[in-house]
């Protein structure tokens, strides 16, 4: 029976598709609110997972923790010991452009990092981790099925949330790099050396040029459509 020091499903099946929001709260609520005959497959250190059903497909969903260290942790075990193929981040994002707006969403099909993470790779030189090409194109074909707002391009996964320089993300935004956040590098990474598929989709709580920031239950709402549109990217077409 599978099972890892931090994972342990006491017999109930991993899903191959999973949805990897942060909170594992927020794990409990997709589980809750979107699929049916759920059952609970972790409770190890409190990261929350479940397996259901949505649509007729089974799809499992698990809280990874904040970070790159606990999303690359769980990740791994995900896809090395439980053999799931396609993994979709939902979760917030803070944008780095006046022109991306609170409640939009951000697909990225690449990211920059500041962690170092990727040097235990032994890459001669700088490694760009990239979401799976048809799994970003299903996210991106959705979202405009249902007139969501979206940007599509780079994001910066970064291992600082209370930064001790107060401008250090203006050179990001100068570059182009749409919004930041703390865990898709670490999982694009482990899906492109692993051989698993992997996207983000995430809304944009907060806009740290313009200081604006989204009330909590304006983030319930607008989280809860880009559930929607994650679970509908794992459907066959």
């Amino acid at each position: 029976m599978k099972h890892t020091p931090h994972i342990n499903p006491n017999g109930v099946k991993v899903a191959q598709d999973i949805l990897l929001p942060g909170d594992p709260l927020r794990a409990k609520f997709i589980a809750d609110t979107f699929l049916s005959d759920v059952v609970q497959f972790n409770s190890v250190r409190g990261m929350l997972g479940y397996t259901g059903n949505y649509q007729g497909r089974e799809i499992s969903v698990m809280g990874t923790g904040m970070g790159v260290p606990s999303m690359a942790l769980y990740s791994w075990e995900l896809i090395n010991v439980f053999d799931v193929k396609r993994l979709i981040r939902v979760g917030t994002i803070g944008s780095l452009q006046d022109t991306i707006s609170l409640y939009d969403v951000i697909i990225p099909m690449a990211t920059s990092v500041n962690s170092s993470y990727t040097e235990q790779f032994n890459l001669q030189g700088t490694f760009s981790p990239t979401a799976d090409f048809n799994l970003m194109n299903k996210l991106i074909r959705v979202a405009d099925s249902k007139n969501v707002t979206k940007h599509v391009g780079s994001v910066l996964t970064s291992d600082i949330f209370y930064d001790v320089t107060s401008d250090a993300l203006k050179n990001w935004s100068k570059i182009g790099i749409l919004g930041v956040e703390m865990e898709t590098a670490a999982l694009f990474t482990n899906a492109n050396y692993y051989g698993a598929q992997a996207a983000s989709i995430m809304t944009v709580s907060d806009n740290i040029i313009t200081g604006e920031k989204a009330s909590t239950n304006e983030r319930e709402a607008t989280f809860t459509e880009m559930i929607e549109i994650a679970l509908l990217s794992l459907q066959d077409d």
